[in-house]
């Protein structure tokens, strides 16, 4: 039995194809290179869910509807974000998204995708005492998300969180995609699979690991002190934090596709300094990790560049998962719809390895 379903195809998909050992994601055809170029966070949405609804709208009516799905999340949730940020962020947006309608229908799929963006920044306004900022529907989906966080929108920062969003949009059969298939199967909803693909992410194996790479960073402090630190840390037994990766053998391409985005944002805001820094720091880990760990194919992956882009976006280490949820969401809702359209519920077998009752007895 493969463990951890390892090596199991559990499904076909025309979403996203991840390549481990030649290091390359494709996403709806495109490389995911080409997705950090520029292509939008509403033009990737249109490309996942392409095929699976049959009024989609297309082109600038897509980032219309978009924009109208973030007023109508906003309003119905607005009243309930002071409750919620009692709660860590990822908790506090698995509550709020619960709250809104279910189904299968284009509407919801489109209330879900603008429901990480609406509700991660009032949350973390509302942990700070400040009040929510509503959408505005007549600007792009990411500098939306900017703006109603109260930080600058300006279009370098946007196409950076554009990027980023899209970039992690899709990536197979992980953990939280899984979920939401599953749930997806058993025609409970959008919504419920999307709540599902919140849970899963939650786990620290999973989308929970940016923060902690600020952490590592910040615990380093200067370049010459990163050899030692990471050392000392594998000494106690504690994981690198954006290094390794479940699926590639070798380096995770969003990771350089996140590198050239927090570069080119660095240099347009002529804050090298932290960048040059994190270089540093990454070439000392993996000096260590292949020292320490030479059987081992442990390269950068994607968390490592992400930690460092939301960090200048403004967001706080607390919320990346929320931001990481921003992205995958247009997965979680593509899948669904693909899962669905099979008609198949997911039902693995397992095997018995317990206690039989004794029947002579």
């Amino acid at each position: 039995m493969a463990d951890g379903l390892e090596g199991v195809v559990a499904a076909e998909t025309v979403l996203s194809h991840v390549d481990g050992l030649g290091g390359r994601l494709v996403i709806r055809g495109l490389d995911v290179g080409e997705i950090a170029c520029g292509l939008g966070y509403e033009a990737v949405a249109g490309l996942l869910l392409d095929g699976f609804f049959d009024a989609l709208p297309r082109g600038h009516a897509l980032v219309t509807a978009l924009g109208a799905a973030r007023i109508d999340v906003f309003e119905r949730v607005e009243r309930h974000v002071a409750d919620a940020a009692a709660l860590p962020p990822i908790e506090g947006l698995r509550t709020l998204v619960a709250r809104l309608p279910d189904g299968d229908d284009l509407d919801t799929a489109l209330r879900l995708i603008a429901a990480p963006a609406v509700i991660t920044p009032a949350l973390v306004r509302a942990a700070d005492r400040e009040a929510p900022i509503a959408p505005d529907p007549a600007i792009g989906h990411a500098a939306d998300m900017l703006r109603m966080l109260g930080r600058p929108a300006d279009a370098a920062r946007a196409s950076a969180l554009d990027a980023y969003l899209g970039v992690v949009s899709d990536h197979g059969l992980n953990a939280s995609t899984f979920a939401a298939r599953v749930v997806a199967s058993t025609r409970a909803g959008l919504t419920s699979a999307t709540v599902a693909g919140l849970s899963a992410l939650k786990g620290p194996l999973h989308g929970g690991a940016p923060g902690p790479v600020i952490e590592m960073l910040d615990g380093i402090g200067s370049p010459d002190r990163a050899e030692a630190w990471l050392e000392a840390a594998l000494d106690r037994g504690e994981r690198l934090m954006g290094f390794g990766h479940r699926i590639y053998r070798v380096r995770d391409p969003r990771a350089d596709a996140l590198k050239r985005v927090v570069a080119r944002l660095a240099r347009e805001s002529g804050g090298t300094g932290r960048l040059a820094f994190a270089e540093r720091v990454e070439a000392a880990a993996l000096a260590v990790l292949r020292r320490r760990k030479p059987d081992r194919p442990l390269d950068t992956n994607v968390e490592f560049y992400t930690a460092l882009l939301l960090e200048s976006l403004g967001f706080p280490p607390a919320a990346f998962t929320c931001v990481f949820a921003a992205g995958r969401v247009a997965g979680w809702v593509a899948h669904a719809r693909e899962q669905t359209a099979s008609g198949r519920l997911i039902r693995p077998q397992s095997r018995y390895v317990g206690p039989m009752p004794d029947l002579a007895a």
